[in-house]
Protein backbone atom coordinates (compact mmCIF):
# COMPACT_ATOMS: atom_id res chain seq x y z
CA UNK A 1 0.00 0.00 0.00
CA UNK A 2 1.35 3.35 -1.08
CA UNK A 3 0.03 6.92 0.83
CA UNK A 4 1.31 9.01 -1.12
CA UNK A 5 0.91 13.30 -0.90
CA UNK A 6 0.39 13.41 2.58
CA UNK A 7 -0.07 16.51 4.20
CA UNK A 8 2.07 16.12 6.73
CA UNK A 9 3.99 12.75 7.97
CA UNK A 10 4.10 13.06 11.58
CA UNK A 11 6.49 11.76 14.18
CA UNK A 12 8.85 10.60 12.01
CA UNK A 13 11.59 8.93 13.48
CA UNK A 14 14.62 7.87 10.99
CA UNK A 15 16.76 6.31 13.93
CA UNK A 16 14.77 4.31 16.53
CA UNK A 17 14.30 5.99 20.05
CA UNK A 18 13.10 4.45 23.10
CA UNK A 19 11.04 7.72 24.68
CA UNK A 20 11.26 10.97 24.76
CA UNK A 21 12.17 13.54 27.67
CA UNK A 22 11.81 17.23 28.94
CA UNK A 23 12.95 19.57 26.39
CA UNK A 24 12.79 17.22 23.65
CA UNK A 25 9.26 16.15 24.19
CA UNK A 26 8.59 19.44 22.15
CA UNK A 27 9.64 18.01 18.90
CA UNK A 28 7.81 16.55 16.99
CA UNK A 29 9.74 15.81 13.72
CA UNK A 30 7.41 15.77 10.27
CA UNK A 31 7.57 15.86 6.92
CA UNK A 32 5.73 17.44 4.47
CA UNK A 33 4.44 16.93 1.15
CA UNK A 34 5.44 13.13 1.73
CA UNK A 35 4.42 9.70 0.87
CA UNK A 36 4.92 6.69 2.91
CA UNK A 37 4.83 2.74 1.76
CA UNK A 38 3.36 -0.19 3.21
CA UNK A 39 5.13 -4.00 2.44
CA UNK A 40 3.95 -6.74 4.76
CA UNK A 41 2.14 -4.96 7.26
CA UNK A 42 5.17 -3.01 8.08
CA UNK A 43 6.63 0.24 7.08
CA UNK A 44 9.05 -0.02 4.06
CA UNK A 45 9.82 3.57 2.78
CA UNK A 46 8.86 6.77 3.39
CA UNK A 47 10.23 10.54 2.55
CA UNK A 48 9.51 13.88 0.46
CA UNK A 49 7.16 12.96 -2.72
CA UNK A 50 9.54 14.03 -5.00
CA UNK A 51 11.23 10.66 -4.07
CA UNK A 52 8.31 9.01 -4.15
CA UNK A 53 8.84 5.30 -5.43
CA UNK A 54 7.21 4.58 -8.92
CA UNK A 55 7.18 0.85 -8.45
CA UNK A 56 3.20 -1.32 -9.18
CA UNK A 57 1.84 -1.48 -5.69
CA UNK A 58 -2.01 -3.32 -4.63
CA UNK A 59 -3.36 0.05 -3.48
CA UNK A 60 -2.66 3.60 -3.74
CA UNK A 61 -4.23 6.57 -0.98
CA UNK A 62 -4.08 9.36 -1.96
CA UNK A 63 -3.67 11.60 1.18
CA UNK A 64 -4.27 15.23 -0.26
CA UNK A 65 -4.98 17.58 2.50
CA UNK A 66 -4.45 14.67 4.95
CA UNK A 67 -1.76 13.55 7.75
CA UNK A 68 -0.40 10.00 8.89
CA UNK A 69 0.76 9.51 12.22
CA UNK A 70 1.21 5.96 14.43
CA UNK A 71 -1.57 4.67 16.10
CA UNK A 72 -1.99 5.76 20.04
CA UNK A 73 -0.63 3.52 22.33
CA UNK A 74 -2.93 3.36 25.02
CA UNK A 75 -0.65 1.50 27.79
CA UNK A 76 -3.53 1.83 30.72
CA UNK A 77 -6.46 0.56 30.62
CA UNK A 78 -8.66 -1.60 32.75
CA UNK A 79 -11.35 -2.57 29.89
CA UNK A 80 -12.06 -5.98 31.14
CA UNK A 81 -15.46 -5.24 32.81
CA UNK A 82 -18.87 -6.23 33.17
CA UNK A 83 -21.81 -3.60 33.33
CA UNK A 84 -21.06 -0.32 34.22
CA UNK A 85 -21.20 2.32 37.98
CA UNK A 86 -23.79 4.86 36.35
CA UNK A 87 -25.17 5.11 39.53
CA UNK A 88 -22.42 6.20 40.77
CA UNK A 89 -21.81 8.89 38.40
CA UNK A 90 -24.95 10.49 39.61
CA UNK A 91 -23.76 9.81 43.38
CA UNK A 92 -20.56 11.95 42.75
CA UNK A 93 -23.12 14.53 41.45
CA UNK A 94 -24.59 14.28 44.46
CA UNK A 95 -21.53 15.42 46.57
CA UNK A 96 -20.48 11.89 47.75
CA UNK A 97 -16.58 11.43 46.58
CA UNK A 98 -14.89 8.60 45.47
CA UNK A 99 -13.64 7.26 48.70
CA UNK A 100 -17.03 7.66 50.10
CA UNK A 101 -18.84 5.72 47.23
CA UNK A 102 -16.03 3.14 47.87
CA UNK A 103 -16.58 2.85 51.66
CA UNK A 104 -20.26 2.22 51.25
CA UNK A 105 -19.42 -0.78 48.86
CA UNK A 106 -19.03 0.83 45.46
CA UNK A 107 -16.34 1.53 43.73
CA UNK A 108 -14.08 -1.91 42.92
CA UNK A 109 -16.16 -3.83 44.73
CA UNK A 110 -18.93 -3.07 42.98
CA UNK A 111 -17.23 -3.94 39.43
CA UNK A 112 -15.73 -6.99 41.65
CA UNK A 113 -19.19 -8.60 42.60
CA UNK A 114 -20.90 -7.92 38.63
CA UNK A 115 -17.79 -8.49 37.19
CA UNK A 116 -17.72 -12.64 40.01
CA UNK A 117 -21.36 -12.76 38.58
CA UNK A 118 -21.14 -12.78 35.24
CA UNK A 119 -20.07 -15.80 32.68
CA UNK A 120 -16.38 -15.43 31.03
CA UNK A 121 -18.42 -15.75 27.99
CA UNK A 122 -20.53 -12.69 28.77
CA UNK A 123 -17.48 -11.24 29.57
CA UNK A 124 -15.21 -11.95 26.47
CA UNK A 125 -18.34 -10.16 24.76
CA UNK A 126 -18.79 -7.08 26.76
CA UNK A 127 -15.20 -6.32 26.44
CA UNK A 128 -14.58 -7.61 22.96
CA UNK A 129 -16.79 -4.29 21.94
CA UNK A 130 -14.75 -1.76 23.56
CA UNK A 131 -12.01 -3.32 22.46
CA UNK A 132 -13.70 -2.42 18.90
CA UNK A 133 -14.42 0.87 19.61
CA UNK A 134 -10.90 1.90 20.60
CA UNK A 135 -9.52 0.68 17.48
CA UNK A 136 -12.29 2.41 15.31
CA UNK A 137 -10.70 5.47 17.64
CA UNK A 138 -7.54 5.45 16.66
CA UNK A 139 -5.65 3.06 19.62
CA UNK A 140 -3.41 0.40 17.76
CA UNK A 141 -1.65 -0.96 21.06
CA UNK A 142 -3.42 -1.66 24.40
CA UNK A 143 -2.53 -2.68 27.87
CA UNK A 144 -5.33 -4.79 29.62
CA UNK A 145 -5.34 -4.92 34.00
CA UNK A 146 -7.01 -7.76 35.64
CA UNK A 147 -8.41 -6.56 39.08
CA UNK A 148 -11.64 -6.51 39.11
CA UNK A 149 -12.32 -10.37 40.11
CA UNK A 150 -10.28 -10.08 43.44
CA UNK A 151 -10.90 -14.18 43.80
CA UNK A 152 -8.62 -16.29 42.23
CA UNK A 153 -11.56 -17.48 39.83
CA UNK A 154 -12.61 -14.31 38.74
CA UNK A 155 -8.86 -13.07 38.91
CA UNK A 156 -8.38 -15.90 36.24
CA UNK A 157 -11.52 -15.84 34.47
CA UNK A 158 -10.55 -11.81 33.60
CA UNK A 159 -6.87 -12.78 32.46
CA UNK A 160 -8.46 -15.55 30.13
CA UNK A 161 -10.85 -12.93 28.45
CA UNK A 162 -7.14 -11.11 27.96
CA UNK A 163 -5.30 -13.52 26.22
CA UNK A 164 -8.57 -14.13 23.93
CA UNK A 165 -8.98 -10.87 23.12
CA UNK A 166 -4.82 -11.03 22.45
CA UNK A 167 -5.63 -13.77 20.01
CA UNK A 168 -8.81 -13.06 18.39
CA UNK A 169 -7.59 -9.15 17.64
CA UNK A 170 -5.11 -7.90 15.46
CA UNK A 171 -3.55 -4.96 17.69
CA UNK A 172 -0.63 -5.63 20.34
CA UNK A 173 -2.12 -6.24 23.41
CA UNK A 174 -0.26 -6.80 26.86
CA UNK A 175 -2.16 -8.59 29.98
CA UNK A 176 -1.04 -6.89 33.71
CA UNK A 177 -2.11 -8.54 36.56
CA UNK A 178 -4.03 -6.28 39.25
CA UNK A 179 -4.85 -8.68 42.07
CA UNK A 180 -4.36 -5.80 44.53
CA UNK A 181 -6.56 -3.37 43.25
CA UNK A 182 -8.93 -3.53 46.32
CA UNK A 183 -9.75 -5.24 49.42
CA UNK A 184 -12.50 -8.02 49.17
CA UNK A 185 -15.34 -7.07 52.14
CA UNK A 186 -14.85 -10.71 53.12
CA UNK A 187 -10.69 -9.41 54.43
CA UNK A 188 -11.76 -6.48 55.56
CA UNK A 189 -10.10 -7.11 58.95
CA UNK A 190 -7.20 -8.91 57.53
CA UNK A 191 -5.15 -7.73 54.81
CA UNK A 192 -2.54 -9.87 55.06
CA UNK A 193 -4.94 -12.95 54.52
CA UNK A 194 -5.27 -11.58 51.17
CA UNK A 195 -2.29 -10.19 50.23
CA UNK A 196 -1.12 -14.36 51.10
CA UNK A 197 -3.91 -15.06 48.19
CA UNK A 198 -2.69 -12.57 46.14
CA UNK A 199 1.13 -14.10 46.14
CA UNK A 200 0.22 -18.02 46.87
CA UNK A 201 -2.18 -18.50 44.74
CA UNK A 202 -3.17 -16.34 42.09
CA UNK A 203 0.19 -15.21 41.08
CA UNK A 204 1.71 -18.78 40.51
CA UNK A 205 -1.64 -19.83 38.48
CA UNK A 206 -0.87 -16.28 36.67
CA UNK A 207 2.64 -17.72 35.76
CA UNK A 208 1.65 -21.00 35.04
CA UNK A 209 -0.74 -20.21 32.22
CA UNK A 210 1.47 -17.28 30.50
CA UNK A 211 -1.46 -14.86 31.55
CA UNK A 212 0.34 -11.63 32.04
CA UNK A 213 3.42 -9.63 31.43
CA UNK A 214 3.02 -7.10 34.34
CA UNK A 215 2.01 -6.92 37.68
CA UNK A 216 0.63 -4.05 39.30
CA UNK A 217 -1.09 -2.86 42.83
CA UNK A 218 -3.06 -0.06 43.56
CA UNK A 219 -0.80 1.95 46.21
CA UNK A 220 -2.73 4.51 47.84
CA UNK A 221 -4.03 5.31 51.47
CA UNK A 222 -6.55 3.21 52.12
CA UNK A 223 -6.02 0.54 49.71
CA UNK A 224 -2.43 -0.82 49.61
CA UNK A 225 0.46 0.69 51.66
CA UNK A 226 3.80 0.73 50.28
CA UNK A 227 4.66 -2.19 52.65
CA UNK A 228 2.19 -4.66 50.94
CA UNK A 229 3.26 -3.47 47.35
CA UNK A 230 6.53 -4.12 48.24
CA UNK A 231 5.90 -7.63 49.19
CA UNK A 232 3.61 -8.46 46.23
CA UNK A 233 6.70 -6.72 44.07
CA UNK A 234 8.96 -9.29 45.74
CA UNK A 235 7.07 -12.48 45.15
CA UNK A 236 6.50 -11.37 41.46
CA UNK A 237 10.29 -10.98 40.54
CA UNK A 238 10.14 -15.14 40.97
CA UNK A 239 7.88 -15.13 38.18
CA UNK A 240 9.62 -12.57 35.76
CA UNK A 241 6.42 -9.88 36.22
CA UNK A 242 7.62 -6.58 35.82
CA UNK A 243 6.20 -3.91 38.04
CA UNK A 244 3.57 -1.37 36.13
CA UNK A 245 2.23 0.01 39.83
CA UNK A 246 -0.89 2.83 40.49
CA UNK A 247 0.69 5.67 42.55
CA UNK A 248 -0.01 8.58 43.88
CA UNK A 249 -3.63 8.87 42.46
CA UNK A 250 -5.14 10.83 45.96
CA UNK A 251 -2.15 10.72 48.48
CA UNK A 252 2.04 10.97 48.15
CA UNK A 253 2.88 7.76 50.45
CA UNK A 254 6.05 6.71 48.77
CA UNK A 255 4.96 4.33 45.86
CA UNK A 256 7.03 6.18 43.12
CA UNK A 257 10.29 5.28 44.75
CA UNK A 258 9.13 1.79 45.29
CA UNK A 259 9.04 1.94 41.72
CA UNK A 260 11.71 2.78 40.73
CA UNK A 261 13.60 1.21 43.63
CA UNK A 262 12.03 -2.25 41.76
CA UNK A 263 12.71 -0.89 38.21
CA UNK A 264 8.91 -0.40 37.44
CA UNK A 265 8.58 -0.13 33.64
CA UNK A 266 6.26 2.88 34.69
CA UNK A 267 4.13 4.15 37.26
CA UNK A 268 0.71 5.66 36.88
CA UNK A 269 -1.64 8.40 37.59
CA UNK A 270 0.54 10.78 39.39
CA UNK A 271 -2.24 13.37 40.08
CA UNK A 272 -0.24 14.12 43.24
CA UNK A 273 3.41 14.78 42.75
CA UNK A 274 5.82 16.12 45.11
CA UNK A 275 9.53 17.37 44.58
CA UNK A 276 11.00 14.61 45.92
CA UNK A 277 8.61 12.30 43.51
CA UNK A 278 10.09 14.07 40.32
CA UNK A 279 13.85 14.21 41.91
CA UNK A 280 13.59 10.31 42.48
CA UNK A 281 12.46 9.78 38.54
CA UNK A 282 14.82 11.50 36.97
CA UNK A 283 17.85 9.64 34.95
CA UNK A 284 15.69 6.24 35.46
CA UNK A 285 14.00 4.24 33.21
CA UNK A 286 10.78 4.09 34.77
CA UNK A 287 8.33 5.91 32.57
CA UNK A 288 5.26 8.40 34.66
CA UNK A 289 1.92 8.15 33.22
CA UNK A 290 -0.56 10.20 33.18
CA UNK A 291 -4.54 9.70 32.96
CA UNK A 292 -6.10 12.97 32.44
CA UNK A 293 -9.46 11.50 31.20
CA UNK A 294 -9.69 10.27 35.07
CA UNK A 295 -8.90 13.40 36.60
CA UNK A 296 -11.79 14.94 34.15
CA UNK A 297 -13.92 12.59 35.20
CA UNK A 298 -13.16 12.37 39.16
CA UNK A 299 -12.61 16.56 39.17
CA UNK A 300 -9.60 15.65 41.00
CA UNK A 301 -6.20 17.55 40.03
CA UNK A 302 -4.26 16.57 36.85
CA UNK A 303 -0.50 15.32 36.97
CA UNK A 304 1.67 18.27 37.08
CA UNK A 305 2.62 18.02 33.15
CA UNK A 306 4.39 21.35 33.07
CA UNK A 307 6.96 20.41 36.16
CA UNK A 308 7.55 16.99 35.31
CA UNK A 309 8.60 18.09 31.92
CA UNK A 310 10.56 20.97 33.18
CA UNK A 311 12.50 18.74 35.24
CA UNK A 312 14.26 16.96 32.11
CA UNK A 313 11.23 13.70 32.81
CA UNK A 314 9.40 12.17 30.05
CA UNK A 315 5.51 11.35 30.51
CA UNK A 316 3.14 9.09 28.72
CA UNK A 317 -0.70 9.56 28.40
CA UNK A 318 -3.52 6.75 28.70
CA UNK A 319 -7.03 6.59 29.20
CA UNK A 320 -7.33 4.71 32.75
CA UNK A 321 -10.76 3.27 30.52
CA UNK A 322 -12.44 1.36 33.20
CA UNK A 323 -16.17 1.71 34.50
CA UNK A 324 -16.13 3.58 37.94
CA UNK A 325 -13.35 6.73 37.24
CA UNK A 326 -12.76 7.16 33.42
CA UNK A 327 -15.25 5.16 31.16
CA UNK A 328 -13.85 6.59 28.06
CA UNK A 329 -10.95 4.68 25.97
CA UNK A 330 -10.67 7.48 23.50
CA UNK A 331 -7.15 8.52 23.25
CA UNK A 332 -8.18 11.44 21.48
CA UNK A 333 -9.73 13.20 24.45
CA UNK A 334 -6.98 12.34 26.45
CA UNK A 335 -4.43 13.89 24.03
CA UNK A 336 -6.95 16.91 23.92
CA UNK A 337 -7.38 17.30 27.67
CA UNK A 338 -3.60 16.70 28.25
CA UNK A 339 -2.99 20.06 25.97
CA UNK A 340 -6.10 22.13 27.58
CA UNK A 341 -6.29 20.81 31.27
CA UNK A 342 -2.37 20.23 31.78
CA UNK A 343 -0.74 23.02 29.81
CA UNK A 344 0.95 20.08 27.15
CA UNK A 345 1.32 21.56 24.15
CA UNK A 346 -0.01 19.60 20.79
CA UNK A 347 3.99 18.06 19.98
CA UNK A 348 4.45 17.23 23.86
CA UNK A 349 1.13 15.24 24.07
CA UNK A 350 1.55 13.42 20.92
CA UNK A 351 4.72 12.11 21.53
CA UNK A 352 3.06 10.97 25.15
CA UNK A 353 0.54 9.08 23.57
CA UNK A 354 3.00 7.37 20.93
CA UNK A 355 6.36 6.85 21.44
CA UNK A 356 6.42 6.82 25.08
CA UNK A 357 2.94 5.15 25.68
CA UNK A 358 4.92 2.42 23.69
CA UNK A 359 7.54 2.49 25.69
CA UNK A 360 5.17 2.33 28.85
CA UNK A 361 4.09 -0.94 27.20
CA UNK A 362 7.27 -2.36 26.22
CA UNK A 363 6.82 -2.43 23.02
CA UNK A 364 8.31 0.95 21.41
CA UNK A 365 11.00 -1.55 18.96
CA UNK A 366 7.64 -2.05 17.51
CA UNK A 367 5.46 0.94 17.70
CA UNK A 368 4.61 4.57 18.48
CA UNK A 369 6.58 6.16 15.62
CA UNK A 370 7.18 6.19 11.90
CA UNK A 371 10.10 4.20 11.74
CA UNK A 372 11.35 1.91 8.78
CA UNK A 373 10.37 -2.16 9.71
CA UNK A 374 7.76 -0.77 12.26
CA UNK A 375 4.28 -2.04 12.60
CA UNK A 376 2.24 -0.13 10.05
CA UNK A 377 -0.21 1.07 12.84
CA UNK A 378 -1.84 4.64 11.55
CA UNK A 379 -3.96 7.50 11.79
CA UNK A 380 -4.82 8.98 8.57
CA UNK A 381 -6.90 12.32 9.59
CA UNK A 382 -9.97 14.20 7.70
CA UNK A 383 -8.13 17.57 6.10
CA UNK A 384 -6.42 19.58 8.82
CA UNK A 385 -4.54 22.87 8.51
CA UNK A 386 -2.62 21.44 11.27
CA UNK A 387 -1.80 18.52 13.91
CA UNK A 388 -2.63 21.47 16.06
CA UNK A 389 -6.43 20.99 15.09
CA UNK A 390 -6.42 17.65 16.46
CA UNK A 391 -6.60 18.80 20.21
CA UNK A 392 -7.68 22.10 19.10
CA UNK A 393 -10.97 20.88 18.20
CA UNK A 394 -11.60 18.39 20.87
CA UNK A 395 -15.25 17.27 20.23
CA UNK A 396 -14.82 16.31 16.55
CA UNK A 397 -13.38 12.93 15.27
CA UNK A 398 -10.58 14.00 12.90
CA UNK A 399 -9.35 10.59 12.22
CA UNK A 400 -10.72 9.14 8.45
CA UNK A 401 -9.13 5.70 8.89
CA UNK A 402 -7.22 3.77 10.93
CA UNK A 403 -4.93 1.14 10.06
CA UNK A 404 -3.50 -1.71 11.61
CA UNK A 405 -0.54 -4.21 10.29
CA UNK A 406 -1.61 -1.92 7.34
CA UNK A 407 -4.92 -3.34 6.71
CA UNK A 408 -7.81 -0.49 7.51
CA UNK A 409 -10.23 -1.27 9.91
Amino acid sequence: MLFKNIKELVQVRSVAIDFVAGEDMKTLPTITNAYLLVKDGRIADFGEMDNCPTDSVDEVVDATGKMILPAWCDSHTHIVYAGNREGEFVDRINGLSYEEIAQRGGGILNSAKQLQATSEEALYEQSKQRLEAVIRMGTGAIEIKSGYGLTVEAELKMLRVIKRLKENYPIDIKATFLGAHALPSEYKENKYKYLQLVIDEMMPKVAEEGLAEYVDAFCETGYFTVEDTRLLLEAAKKYGLIPKIHVNQFTTIGGVQLGVEYNALSVDHLEEMREEDITVLKGTKTMPVALPGCSYFLSIPYTPARKMIAAGLPLALATDYNPGSAPSGNMNFVVATACIKMKMTPAEAINAATINGAYAMGIEKEYGSITLGKKANLLLTKELNSINFLPYAFGSNHIERVFINGESI
